[in-house]
């Protein structure tokens, strides 16, 4: 498993081809929105009528909406908080406990940031069967015969795409970029086309129109805007995938490529809307002459697939991140890119993925249906990127409090306006990434506190390093020729597996390394900073091998360079010596009895530190205990 080195001179990608890349990943999400917002806007649950203020307000919301929570908020702001270029939630985490020390704080953002995380798995199961599923419903409207097939060809295209990601986001990004050019391009003639028989509908971007909308429909225009926020979708995977592909090229090709596009598709629709109020059924596919609508179910059903893929890659890096930062067991990562660190694929993020989005289809059965679900998920996400930016502003940025608390109540009034009205969704299926959000907290929580309680423990059944040193050279053992390597955590003095190994063969090799591997708050350590060696006598070597939490935490490559630093022993010759815990319930449990039967069950299944760690299994001895937890 290759380490990925940002200080290596790696051959980077051009701007023009990082900017293809992000349109044919980033934006597939909010760039395939207009095929359902202003259906659901219109659905006859919200009741509203296709007239000219309600048309015009719409419009007008989907607009301010885009600048406000778009532009402004993620591509102006939030991407400034980039953790040495990563992106995502748990990387904004990171930066805001960077200034905070107080525990009461750290845990009420580490709280924040852990439910935000799994709020966008919620967004990433749902995206893409609410994508794909929309655009084979297109089929109804071509052949309404058809309607008994639009469930397995979901699930047929929703497979493939699964089995795709393997190939990784950088030849997935190529191979889809050109075609969600070509998407977009389109959206933006069938907007044109119809643009240019209504042109009145541009008065649409009066802001006043979206205020007459919530006059004229009280409490429908607010039960509305449920629907107006679908519009949004991807903007926490825009952010997330920042790692991919960088902040500027996904900033230019929002500005100058994609929300144009946008735009004009939004406001051709409500202009054939106001010339025939029937097209609220279906006002995208019925904005295409009817020549051209199989071709553009085939190109819709290809932009709904590729509009899943920002959220699926943008859930491998959080899931990585989230493996790093110690708040989910060890998972197998591979790496997709050798210029590109960001780009990783994991097989069994994307077997959960794969799995929760197929029951989805089959249990809602249509985007309708699964609309109400959508929302929720996305806008919970989104108001808490909006409190934790807030914290990096005040702590990173160094803004002043009166324009830190302006840019909370600005953007917070309309992250909680729209979570608000998708939160009375909840009954009608909004309880579904609410369900699957609370479902990983508490796996994620559990997990930290199992860990805790775990180092804890061996905390309290080690010996302290500095009496094992006294000890060994008061009563010196026998030393055989070679090279160990102890693997132990940062909150244990001494090696666990050390200490077994010398109470049951009282020997020592020559050399002896102490090596500890952990993870910064920041995303990668360059080379230079990777090793800290301390020479403790007796011929015994405290190594700490230092990540960024994108990195692979491969220890093998990393000890490559030990002796370049004056510890000159033969890598290949050494043995790596691991502990490896076996948890049993205690009768006196650290954690309640549901968490220690789950946190058990994690540890037992998840990677083996030898595999993890890239260690080569020839080398590699483990060292058994059991664990009262």
């Amino acid at each position: 498993m290759p380490t990925i080195d940002q200080s290596q001179s790696h051959h980077k990608s051009s701007f023009a081809a990082l900017a293809l890349g992000a349109i044919g990943v980033v934006y597939g999400d909010v760039g395939t929105s207009p095929l359902y917002t202003m259906k659901e806007i219109f659905n006859e649950a919200h009741g509203l009528s296709p007239d000219k203020v309600t048309v015009y307000g719409s419009i007008s919301l989907i607009f301010w909406s885009l600048i406000m929570v778009i532009c402004l908020k993620y591509v102006v702001f939030v991407m400034r908080a980039d953790n040495r270029g990563e992106g995502g939630i748990m990387a904004l985490m990171a930066l805001a406990l960077r200034g905070r020390h107080k525990n009461h704080h750290r845990a009420i953002i580490i709280s924040l940031g852990l439910f935000g995380a799994a709020l966008f798995y919620g967004d990433g199961i749902i995206t893409p069967a609410i994508s794909v599923l929309s655009a084979v419903e297109g089929l109804e409207v071509a052949a309404p015969a058809l309607h008994p097939y639009v469930i397995p060809i979901t699930l047929c295209v929703l497979i493939g795409l699964f089995l795709f990601q393997s190939m990784g986001t950088d030849k997935v990004g190529k191979l889809f970029g050109p075609v969600m050019v070509f998407w977009f391009i389109t959206l933006a003639l069938m907007g044109i086309d119809s643009l240019i028989q209504s042109p009145d509908i541009l008065m649409a971007f009066n802001p006043k129109y979206g205020l007459n909308f919530f006059i004229k429909h009280h409490w429908h225009g607010f039960l509305a805007l449920g629907a107006v926020v679908l519009a949004l979708t991807g903007a926490e995977a825009l952010y997330a995938d920042m790692g991919h592909f960088g902040r500027k090229p996904i900033q230019f090709s929002w500005l100058l490529f994609v929300m144009p596009a946008l735009l004009l598709n939004y406001l051709g629709q409500g202009a054939l809307i106001l010339r025939d109020p029937s097209a609220i059924k279906n006002p995208f596919y019925l904005l295409a002459p009817e020549w051209a609508l199989y071709p553009l179910i085939a190109l819709s059903t290809a932009a709904t697939v590729i509009a899943s893929q920002a959220v699926i890659s943008g859930a491998f890096s959080i899931t990585r991140q989230a493996v790093q930062l110690d708040y989910i067991p060890r998972l197998r990562f591979i790496h997709t890119s050798s210029s590109e660190m960001g780009q990783v694929y994991s097989p069994a993020v994307n077997r959960f993925l794969l799995i929760a989005v197929l029951i989805l289809v089959l249990v809602f059965q249509s985007s309708s249906h699964l609309a109400s679900a959508y929302g929720f998920a996305v806008t919970g996400t989104m108001a808490i990127d909006t409190s934790l930016a807030f914290i990096v502003a005040m702590d990173v940025w160094k803004w002043k409090l009166r324009w830190a608390v302006t840019f909370l109540v600005v953007f917070l009034a309309v992250d909680l306006s729209f979570l608000g009205a998708n939160a009375i969704k909840i009954i009608d299926g909004g309880w579904f990434p609410l369900l699957i959000a609370l479902f990983l907290f508490f796996f994620m929580t559990t997990w930290k506190k199992g860990r805790t309680a775990l180092i804890r423990h061996l905390q309290r059944s080690s010996m302290s390093l500095t009496d094992f040193m006294t000890q060994i050279k008061e009563s010196p053992l026998i030393r055989v020729p070679g090279t160990s390597i102890f693997l132990y955590s940062r909150h244990i003095s001494l090696p666990f597996a050390l200490l077994k190994n010398v109470e049951y063969n009282k020997i020592l090799h020559d050399r002896v390394i102490l090596l500890t591997v952990t993870t910064q708050d920041i995303p990668y350590v360059v080379a230079k900073d990777r090793l800290e060696i301390e020479d403790l006598g007796q011929n015994f070597y405290r190594v700490t091998i230092n990540f960024g939490f994108t990195q692979s935490p491969d220890i093998y490559y990393a000890l490559q360079m030990i002796n370049e630093r004056g510890v000159k022993f033969d890598l290949h010759e050494a043995m790596f010596f691991t502990g490896r815990e076996t948890l049993v319930p205690s009768s006196d449990p650290a954690l309640n009895a549901w968490q220690e039967r789950i946190f058990i069950f994690m540890f037992r299944n998840s990677s083996n530190p030898i595999l993890f760690f890239g260690i080569p299994s020839k080398q590699a001895i483990e060292i058994g205990t059991l664990v009262e937890i």
